[in-house]
Order: C-alpha cells, then sequence, then structure tokens
C-alpha cells in the first residue's frame, strides 16, 4: 500500500513541474489591456511609452485602447466590455468617472480578470493595485508654490476640469484646502468652474473667468488641457503679466510655456512610471507574487530655475519615440 505521504509528495512534485512548465512560456502568453483617459494629451503616450517598456522588459503584450474624448464614459465602458470579452489576462486602467467605470471592471474581476487602476481613482475596492500620483498632495504642492509666488497676498481663480474624473478633483481639493489653511491673505474668488474634455471648452472657461474678474493676481490650472488653456487666454488678453500662472502636467507647450514665462510653475507627476509599474503590477500578480496596494509614482514642482536638473528634465522630456516610434 502506498502512504499518504508519497501520494502527497509525488502530486506537489507534478504541481511543482506543471508549474514550471507553465513558467517558462507564461510571459509570451499574457495579453494585458491598457486603457486610458483618452489618446490625445501628451500625457496618456507617455503612460502608453511606459506600458511599452514594461511589455518589452517581461515579454507580455499589451492592447492599448481608449476613448478620443475624456468624458465618453459610454465609450471606455464598451472598451473594458470589449477586452473581457477577449478574455485578456489582465486590465491597466485610468476611470475616467470613478463610478461609471466601477460596474464593467467589477464584472471583469468577477471573470478572473484582475485590474489594475492608474491615475485616477475609483469608488470600488475590487481593484488589485492603485498606481498614481498622490493628487491631493499636488493640489497641496500647487497651492504652496502660488502662495509664495503671490506673496501670501492676493486673488486667485481654480478653474476644474471634469465632474467625475478623481484624479483632477484630488488635485482641487488639496489646492483649495491648503489655501485655506497656509494662505489666509490669499483669496479665492472662483473654484465652482468646469473647463470640460475638449481643448474648446476649457479655453472658453478660462476667458470667461478673467472677463468676469477684471482683478486677478493668481491661478491654478489642474491638468494639462486647462493650463495650456489659461496660457492662451493670459497671453490673448496680454494679462500674463499681471497674473501668476501654475499648472499640472508637462506637455511640449507647456514646457515651452515654462521657458518663456508664460506659466511660472508646474505640479509634474511621473506618467511613464505609471504605465510601467501598471503592467508590471499586473505580470508580477500573475506569476504568484505579492503586489503593493497603492504605488505612489509621485510629482514635482517644476520652475525655470530647476527644469534642467536631471531629474526634472526626465519628467520634462521622456523619451517617447523611443517606445512610440514619433507616434
Amino acid at each position: 500500500m502506498i502512504r499518504t505521504s508519497s501520494i502527497v509528495l509525488f502530486a506537489a512534485l507534478v504541481l511543482s513541474m506543471l508549474g514550471a512548465g507553465n513558467g517558462i512560456n507564461a510571459d509570451r502568453d499574457i495579453t494585458i489591456a491598457v486603457i486610458p483617459k483618452g489618446t490625445t494629451h501628451e500625457f496618456w503616450k507617455s503612460i502608453h511609452a511606459g506600458a511599452i517598456k514594461a511589455a518589452g522588459e517581461s515579454g507580455v503584450e499589451i492592447l492599448w485602447k481608449g476613448p478620443a474624448r475624456e468624458d465618453a464614459r459610454a465609450d471606455q465602458i464598451k472598451v473594458v466590455e470589449d477586452f473581457v470579452t477577449r478574455r485578456v489576462d489582465g486590465i491597466v486602467i485610468a476611470p475616467l468617472d470613478d463610478i461609471a467605470l466601477v460596474r464593467p471592471l467589477k464584472e471583469a474581476v468577477e471573470e478572473g480578470i484582475p485590474v489594475v487602476v492608474i491615475d485616477s481613482g475609483i469608488r470600488w475596492d475590487g481593484y488589485l493595485s492603485f498606481v498614481a500620483t498622490d493628487n491631493y498632495q499636488g493640489g497641496v504642492l500647487a497651492a504652496n508654490e502660488l502662495g509664495r509666488l503671490l506673496g501670501g497676498k492676493g486673488r486667485v481663480v481654480m478653474l476644474r476640469y471634469v465632474v467625475g474624473s478623481a484624479s483632477t478633483t484630488k488635485r482641487e481639493e488639496g489646492f483649495i484646502e491648503t489655501m485655506k489653511k497656509s494662505w489666509p491673505d490669499i483669496r479665492v474668488i472662483s473654484s465652482n468652474q468646469y473647463g470640460g474634455a475638449t481643448p474648446e471648452g476649457c479655453l472658453k472657461a478660462a476667458e470667461n473667468l478673467l472677463t468676469k474678474y477684471g482683478e486677478i493676481d493668481g491661478a491654478f490650472a489642474p491638468c494639462e488641457p486647462v493650463t495650456v488653456a489659461f496660457m492662451q487666454s493670459l497671453k490673448s488678453s496680454s494679462r500674463k503679466g499681471d497674473v501668476k500662472l501654475v499648472g499640472f502636467d508637462a506637455s511640449e507647450a507647456l514646457v515651452s510655456g515654462l521657458e518663456s514665462g508664460a506659466v511660472d510653475a508646474l505640479v509634474v507627476q511621473d506618467p511613464m512610471a505609471m504605465g510601467d509599474k501598471g503592467v508590471e503590477a499586473v505580470r508580477s500578480h500573475l506569476a504568484g507574487k505579492q503586489v503593493p496596494r497603492t504605488i505612489d509614482t509621485g510629482c514635482h514642482v517644476v520652475t525655470r530655475d530647476n527644469m534642467k536638473t536631471p531629474e526634472i528634465d526626465r519628467l520634462l522630456n521622456p523619451p517617447l519615440e523611443k517606445y512610440l516610434g514619433g507616434g
């Protein structure tokens, strides 16, 4: 009679051999969907480059697809549903709405597809890991930099982005609360207007704020399209000399604006790290490794004084052509 211990040992050996065999081909067979909020802004191109970097290093395949507009909730939901139907091995997503995407992502997990959330939070705890900037802290940094630039006195405006965008909402909250707490002699005279998901909408909203409020000493823009809109509207109205502008994110236009003085400071994230670490988190999980629940990719205040340092230059000029082929 074969002893129970021998059977257990034999079974463990067989499972170990099967696992080893799977491990040889696991990376080559893994397909990970990466779903941004949109595809047009340079921020998302940097995330795409980071995802390609991670895929190249680990041998997995990524499928990149997102809505054209960053308020197209139904389109992003459809992208998720399509990838679930295709039975991808994992999903990395920047949800453009913190409520609307809960149902499709929950269904993905129920189908055995792990989900890593990047950039922007969601009101659901079923995800594997959250890879992002501490967006509230980004707003704190912006408020303190604008307060410093104004010498602690003045009237400022903040133009919000879109309703439901958790990342920009956190930045806006961090900015407003820090202004109230740390800069009592600075008055935020407008903070309830939204630019919307299109460049045209952001520009019109920025122009409306400048027209409505004649005397403005400073402005905060919580993302790339809103910052570009403020930069353009201040230039067209010849008011840049009177208004200190602190923006968020980096793009070719914003870096040029910082160099020329059209923008006074930028709070800059590391979107390549989000794409890289998001894909790596899924791959590590599928390989049976422990994945941190939260991964903070950091943010920095960039000014003309520090923009040429190696650490900051890497964030302002990510190697997109290396991974995207100039796309």
